[in-house]
């Protein structure tokens, strides 16, 4: 077996190689990144393979040392996009998920927002009457009994980016699902705080 101080060396070059495809692919998938990387580096074995908590500081690193200002940037338009489809969707209670609400999103990576409603084909009503094209789908999530659930969702696009609008029932607002990330309850944010994360933004972009 391995020595420890090899084996931390495997899991930081896993964690970096992960870090990469996820940042320049999109994938929003923190295992699939993991088990791409771990095979292009041909290492092998549960131990050698970061956590997903040690891939989203690795991305963090990452998006620092390469192409700063154009993630920067690209954060900033997808957080307005967010804004703009929970502006649409303000009758559900939007709230913006995922690698958007955290910073961390890569090119092409899908904004997730949770909408509540007891009837989620009030939201695939309101969508189709404000002319989006929408695709169902399901997504599987687990609260902190690790249980799992499945809940309906509709992606669509506005402004060149995808919205995933996974449905909740109205008293699912008390208790966010875990996060595939650190198994902590999601942190959701309401559209007044995207809207600070803007204006921060910009005033950052004002003084750079």
């Amino acid at each position: 077996m391995p020595k420890y101080d090899d084996l931390e060396r495997l899991r930081a070059q896993v964690a970096q190689e992960a870090a990469r495809i996820i940042a320049e692919q999109g994938i929003d998938n923190f295992g699939q990144a993991k088990r791409k990387a771990g095979a292009r580096l041909n290492i092998r074995g549960r131990a050698a393979l970061p956590t997903n908590t040690e891939i989203e500081r690795a991305l963090v690193e990452h998006q620092k040392l390469f192409g700063r200002e154009e993630h920067q940037g690209r954060i900033t338009r997808l957080r307005r996009t967010a804004l703009l489809a929970m502006q649409r969707l303000v009758a559900f209670s939007p709230r913006l998920v995922g690698p958007v609400a955290a910073g961390t999103a890569g090119e092409g990576a899908a904004i997730n927002l949770h909408v509540f409603s007891d009837t989620p084909e009030d939201v695939l009503f309101t969508l189709e009457n404000s002319g989006f094209p929408v695709q169902s789908y399901q997504r599987r999530l687990k609260n902190r009994r690790d249980e799992s659930s499945a809940f309906p969702g509709y992606a669509f696009s506005l402004d060149d980016a995808v919205i995933e609008a996974t449905v909740f029932p109205v008293n699912g607002l008390r208790q966010a699902p875990c996060s595939p990330v650190d198994g902590k309850p999601m942190k959701r944010f309401r559209p007044a705080q995207i809207e600070q994360m803007l204006l921060e933004a910009n005033l950052l972009a004002a003084v750079v």
